[in-house]
């Protein structure tokens, strides 16, 4: 019975999503909470990865709910589901939020003399840190030309964490589906990225 049922309560469960930006479009402010509470948890567990700090992930989370509740307009369906609209956001901002954060540190450094023996220890960092920017930029434009079912599936594995099942059920597509889709996404950023994909596929996982 549970195997008959799983499939629709998944689809229900993206249907309901919808349904929660359609709220927040009528100002419902009841859908605020709603929507918090719904995507909290991925949404923190994403932002903690990338910005590796409590409190900046929180600061994270508190400017992506803003601006849910400010413009959710700017949710469309033709390009995914709702899950993978919000964590692509999370992502988005949690870069920015790194980027700000390692500015700042190296105005830091830059004042302070008594670093100069670690400068080329320092440098080869942000050589490296520069290096995976980029392929995270590749990555990111890659993803974009991707049709939107391939897209979304991998946006949730890759910027996520989420492993298949996880993905079928956010998006309510059956599991099967999803690995066909994920599967020929990798297929054709493999074909633009070459190497560069290898970190995409240990971070979207296989189960």
């Amino acid at each position: 019975m549970g195997l008959v049922t799983r499939p629709a309560r998944r689809a229900d469960d993206a249907a309901a999503d919808v349904e929660l930006v359609r709220r927040l479009r009528a100002g419902d402010r009841g859908a605020v909470d709603d929507f918090y509470e719904r995507f909290r948890r991925p949404a923190f567990a994403l932002a903690r990865r990338v910005v590796a700090d409590d409190v900046l992930a929180e600061d994270v989370l508190q400017d992506v709910f803003l601006a849910v509740w400010k413009d959710p307009g700017a949710f469309d369906t033709a390009r995914g589901s709702v899950a993978s609209w919000l964590l692509a956001m999370v992502h988005h901002k949690a870069v920015d939020a790194v980027r700000r954060e390692e500015s700042h540190r190296r105005r830091q450094t830059r004042a302070e003399d008594d670093l100069r023996m670690s400068e080329p220890i320092a440098s080869r960092d942000v050589e490296d840190e520069a290096a995976d920017r980029v392929v995270s930029e590749r990555v990111r434009s890659a993803l974009q030309s991707l049709p939107a079912p391939q897209r979304e599936a991998l946006t949730l594995a890759y910027y996520g964490g989420y492993t298949q099942r996880e993905v079928a059920a956010l998006t309510g597509t059956p599991l099967g589906t999803v690995k066909t889709r994920m599967l020929a996404g990798m297929r054709r950023l493999k074909d633009t990225l070459g190497g560069a994909v290898g970190s995409l596929a240990v971070e979207g996982g296989a189960r």
